[in-house]
């Protein structure tokens, strides 16, 4: 079905602000996550707030939003060694890659959905991956995601396409487009209902969400939305 897509949702702002983009362009949308041994589960927890949250605030969208999955990878966090599979300090590994990178995590999310969507006839499959703000993972790159594709189709004989919205975005522009997408109230949602927090913190709520406020994916998304409310004040300055 060519108007259809398959939403990797973990239950962060990326994720969350590419589920609004697959509701406001296709007609039937499903989502997917996975649990991969991650040291936390409130991001898992949060998407079923976020699509509960959406399906209120967006009635329209919501007629669109069909099924949501999560699968059991948790073998990947057993072969895992890193910061977010394992209770250890975020720091650079020896690679120069920060340890938080879970190596081949987005190729296996990736091909797992590929083979769901396969099975549900969806033809657009969209993940939240961003060559812009990013911590170098080689696995979140442009390159990387075209290669992935040609596999794909050929290995399924089919011709999926691998949607990444926010590959050349900041997370101030991310930001920008979730209110191009939704206006304040999906701003407001993706604020209050998802969590990027590497160490999983709900106990805190910032001006731009909840987080420890000092973990790496933290430290990015309050630079973003700051960076954003700047260019929201000078556009109504103007």
């Amino acid at each position: 079905m060519s108007d259809s897509a398959l939403v990797l949702l973990s239950g962060g702002q990326d994720s969350a602000t590419c589920l609004a983009w697959a509701l406001d362009r296709f007609s039937r949308v499903e989502t997917i996550g996975f649990n991969y041994g991650q040291r936390h589960r409130e991001e898992l927890d949060a998407r079923d707030r976020f699509r509960a949250g959406l399906t209120t605030a967006f009635p329209a969208w919501a007629e669109k939003l069909g099924e949501d999955r999560v699968l059991d990878l948790s073998v990947l966090g057993e072969i895992s060694d890193t910061a977010l599979t394992r209770e250890v300090e975020i720091a650079t590994s020896a690679s120069g890659l920060p340890n938080t990178f879970v190596p081949g995590r987005n190729i296996v999310f990736l091909t797992f959905a590929a083979a769901v969507a396969y099975r549900r006839g969806l033809k657009h499959v969209v993940t939240g991956v961003c060559e812009t703000d990013f911590s170098g993972y080689p696995d979140c790159r442009d390159d990387t995601i075209k290669a992935l594709q040609v596999a794909l189709n050929l290995g399924m004989q089919t011709r999926f396409v691998l949607e990444t919205p926010l590959m050349w975005m900041n997370k101030a522009q991310t930001w920008l487009l979730a209110e191009e997408l939704g206006g304040g109230a999906l701003v407001d949602l993706i604020r209050n209902e998802t969590l990027t927090c590497y160490n999983g913190d709900i106990e805190h709520n910032h001006e731009w969400g909840y987080g420890c406020g000092s973990c790496p994916a933290c430290e990015l998304r309050s630079r973003g939305y700051e960076q954003y409310r700047l260019v929201v004040q000078e556009t109504t300055d103007d």
